[in-house]
């Protein structure tokens, strides 16, 4: 496996596939956003914007240049067609887990995590996930579409069952979502409140990790399609990554950048460092 061509790889990813243990790969689609796109472009502009950060974690006490990681760059999608795409994600995560290495995803929307879990959970099959996200993302089809950013985590659901989904800082969702979670999921909304519960009740487990950005304020983050105002801090978030650092993660994935609805580059950024949180964390096991 090389890297993809003209790609600048994300600061402190620089090394090669075969001695690397995570590989970072941009999945550039937003095919089913269902009002502002852009997401296509977060993984282009994080690689570019990664020179503006250390790769030492104050935060963790751990710096990416003493570990081996590799940057495949993004996959090359074809344009209206997600099935396909999801399809390469799959095979491409597979790929990855098969070797025994972690698949890291920047997206792209948040449907592109369906297909990452699935390839984890054909390893792991007593995966649970852990999900950061100001959204639900429980309904079973938006408008008609059963493979939307809306319907993904209840997809997932689909295959891992109950008990296994734990969500945290959601704020936004249909009363039917709320409804049917306290049934099926573990969700905690509007912050981080039980996550350290949950981390501990999750030690050994194998464990895969979604941010959606827009988990956070858009005070803070404000370079997303579906902004969301009452969300948490980037303090809050930090903290939470960290608590991750206990877990065994198998596999993850930072989604719902559209940079160009941040001219002044601070939602990058803040991807940026939280791409780097998430990559020392789970490196820290």
């Amino acid at each position: 496996m090389v890297l993809a061509k003209n790609t600048l790889s994300f600061i402190g990813f620089e090394n090669d596939y075969e001695e690397s243990s995570l590989v970072l790969f941009g999945a550039p689609f937003d095919g089913t956003t269902s009002f502002r796109p852009g997401t296509r472009f977060g993984p282009m502009h994080m690689r570019n914007d990664s020179y503006g950060l250390e790769t030492y974690s104050p935060y963790i006490d751990m710096d990416l240049e003493d570990y081996n990681l590799y940057d495949y760059g993004d996959l090359d999608f074809p344009f209206g067609n997600t099935k396909k795409v999801l399809d390469m994600i799959r095979d491409f995560s597979n790929k990855v887990v098969q070797a025994n290495k972690i698949p890291l995803m920047i997206g792209g929307e948040h449907l592109v995590t369906l297909p990452a879990v699935e390839a984890v959970y054909n390893k792991y099959e007593d995966l649970h996930i852990i999900h950061f996200d100001a959204h639900t993302d429980l309904r079973e089809d938006y408008m008609g579409e059963k493979l939307s950013h809306a319907t993904v985590i209840r997809k997932t659901w689909d295959f891992l069952g109950d008990n296994r989904i734990h969500q945290f800082g959601i704020r936004s969702g249909l009363k039917e979502e709320f409804m049917w979670a306290k049934e099926h999921t573990n969700l905690n909304k509007f912050d981080f409140t039980n996550l350290d519960k949950t981390v501990e009740s999750l030690k050994g487990k194998p464990v895969y990790v979604t941010i959606d950005l827009d988990v956070l304020d858009p005070s803070i983050f404000s370079g997303t399609g579906t902004i969301e105002p009452g969300g948490v801090t980037f303090k809050e978030l930090m903290d939470a990554i960290v608590l991750l650092k206990d877990l065994n993660i198998v596999g993850a994935d930072v989604v719902e950048l559209s940079p160009h609805y941040d001219q002044s580059g601070m939602s990058t950024a803040v991807a940026c460092k939280v791409l780097r949180e998430l990559t020392l964390s789970i490196l820290s096991k």
